[in-house]
């Protein structure tokens, strides 16, 4: 190993996919918006350890063992891996975790195991990525209600171990849902490549239809259980907030599904970065305004 394998090249700073961080953000945004008595550095430390080195270098690793050929996210022509992209992504994982003893040591151990996490998702000794259920569930659990969690109590300055109420819990639910409800979209124009692969992905299982399907199933239960969080909390404007902000979600997702019921070709890249940036710009205007007035 040499130093200068630590310097990411072009090539690396591509992969590491730092916008697609933004798709994340809803979830840091809603649980900002609910916890009280934040301190702004630790909403700020919080926010760059998450989003500028524990979802990059996530991004950088699955990246470096996938060797994508064909178009991935935000990326419609990857450029080739290369070394420097193994060694930075753990780099910033390694900063990533010692930053957060700033904040926690529960919260230092929390960006661990979602450092593990990725780490077993990609690598190929391990790939949970070929497995349709277990990878679902991985990104279900570590990029919804796992990141609502540690994000929550972190800025809250309480334990992961106290005030587990629906209070916590239901948001938390929502935040898997609403990633969930993204994951198998994000693989319906990847049948090809992850089938040479070897990797048996939920879209693959479920089909073109059956993605889509699932995915209105889970964005549903979202809706569901926002509506619940919100009658809870005796605040339905919130709810009916949410309700607008996701209506340009919802025709953009029928009106894909309905072109690729008349082509399987319409399940492709550019129709799927256009789901990725309308739900998440909409989710993004949502959650912004939540953390902004709440």
């Amino acid at each position: 190993m040499k130093f200068k394998q630590f310097i990411p090249t072009r090539s690396a700073f591509a992969h590491l996919r730092l916008v697609f961080s933004v798709f994340l953000l809803p979830v840091y945004l809603f649980a900002f918006s609910q916890a009280s008595a934040v301190k702004t550095w630790a909403a700020v430390l919080v926010f760059f350890i998450w989003h500028f080195l524990a979802f990059p270098a996530s991004n950088g690793y699955n990246s470096y063992f996938d060797k994508d050929e064909d178009s991935i996210a935000l990326l419609a022509k990857p450029p080739e891996v290369d070394l420097s992209l193994y060694y930075f992504s753990i780099l910033l994982e390694a900063i990533a975790f010692l930053l957060g003893f700033i904040i926690s040591w529960e919260f230092a151990c929390a960006v661990l195991i979602y450092g593990i996490m990725s780490k077993l998702y990609s690598h190929p000794a391990t790939r949970l990525k070929k497995y349709p259920i277990i990878s679902f569930l991985t990104v279900f659990i570590f990029q919804g209600c796992f990141i609502y969690y540690t994000t929550y109590t972190a800025l809250t300055g309480t334990s992961l171990f106290d005030h587990w109420d629906l209070g916590l819990i239901i948001p938390g639910a929502i935040s898997s849902c609403l990633i969930g409800a993204s994951y198998p979209l994000t693989q319906v124009y990847q049948h090809e490549e992850d089938s040479r692969r070897g990797d048996k992905t939920l879209s693959i299982v479920l089909g073109y239809k059956g993605s889509f399907i699932f995915s209105g199933v889970l964005f549903a239960a979202g809706i569901a259980l926002s509506y619940w969080y919100w009658h809870l909390a005796g605040m339905m404007l919130n709810f009916y907030f949410f309700i607008a902000c996701a209506a340009p979600i919802f025709f953009f997702f029928n009106y894909w599904f309905y072109k690729v019921g008349q082509s399987t070709a319409n399940a492709n890249f550019k129709n799927a970065m256009r789901m990725n940036f309308i739900s998440s710009g909409c989710m993004l205007i949502y959650f912004g305004v939540l953390a902004v007035f709440s």
